[in-house]
């Protein structure tokens, strides 16, 4: 493996940063979680206009234009030579002195790894996954933007141990009102009545890559959908429940802390967006 570390690839074993950046310090960068199918990156330009943003919200100067961006991440991804796979784009504040103030860190650091992905077995997507609801609240909008994707994961981490310890792979997130906001590395979705409704970013929802590209398949298949607040009760009355994210893809959930979701099988509009998303993924990378 060979990863990109400002300007220069590295073996494995040799990639290196300072123990005094401020990414691995405080958590203080952001970044991007990309999928590769057939050699081909997917919606690579989305990723980077929101790894922009992020960085942008944060103050957090990238030191290369987004073309640059793009063209090292296929770099990456060609002397990888990854057929499928996944890559983690890195924006670090860079290297400072101890203490939160990111005056000292005089440049960015830009990390790439180009890697294999851990997917969920076939299994789950024929039969889907039982979550349960986190006690562990998403980061109030006020505090912390959730369209920023920032290195600070340790909200959602303690989220996914609760489900761990559950016996479950996930768990979903309420925000500090008790709205549904996200699960704890994915979007979330419900259908309701023929209607298919999601989180609005405003209640906690990372503003998801996948979670567009499923609001786009519903728009052209005439499926309603809407943005909404969301709560347990709508969850668990719910016809038919799935998570979206790039691991992820769609991933169908038949129980939520204990009750069924629907007859507690994959209903036929989540088969119908899982099915619609694999088009988009083959249009996209042929």
């Amino acid at each position: 493996m060979k990863i990109y570390i400002d300007g220069k690839f590295h073996d494995r074993g040799e990639a290196k940063i300072s123990v005094l950046d401020h990414g691995l310090l405080y958590g203080d960068g952001v970044f991007e979680g990309i999928r590769i199918y057939n050699r081909k990156i997917f919606k690579l330009t989305e990723h980077i206009d929101r790894l922009y943003h992020s960085a942008k919200a944060i103050l957090l100067d990238i030191p290369m234009q987004q073309a640059e961006m793009e063209q090292a991440v296929q770099e990456t991804v060609s002397i990888n030579a990854k057929v499928d796979g996944y890559i983690r784009l890195i924006v670090t504040r860079g290297e400072g002195a101890l203490g939160l103030d990111p005056a000292p860190c005089e440049k960015p650091s830009v990390i790439i790894i180009a890697g294999d992905i851990q997917l969920y077995p076939q299994e789950y997507y024929e039969k889907g996954i039982a979550i349960i609801t986190a006690a562990t609240r998403r980061v109030p909008a006020d505090s912390l933007d959730p369209r920023i994707k920032s290195l600070n994961y340790l909200n959602n981490i303690m989220a996914k141990v609760e489900a761990k310890q559950a016996g479950c792979l996930e768990a979903v997130m309420l925000n500090h009102e008790g709205y549904v906001s996200e699960c704890t590395a994915d979007n979330i979705f419900i259908i309701s009545r023929g209607t298919l409704l999601t989180p609005a970013p405003h209640y906690g929802a990372l503003d998801g890559i996948t979670r567009a590209s499923v609001i786009e398949i519903s728009q052209s298949c005439g499926i309603p959908q809407r943005d909404t607040a969301l709560t347990r009760y709508d969850l668990y009355t719910a016809d038919e429940c799935f998570m979206t994210g790039t691991g992820a893809e769609i991933m169908p959930v038949t129980k939520i802390d204990g009750r069924p979701v629907g007859d507690g099988k994959p209903g036929s509009m989540t088969k119908r967006f899982i099915d619609g998303f694999r088009n988009l993924v083959l249009q996209n990378n042929p």
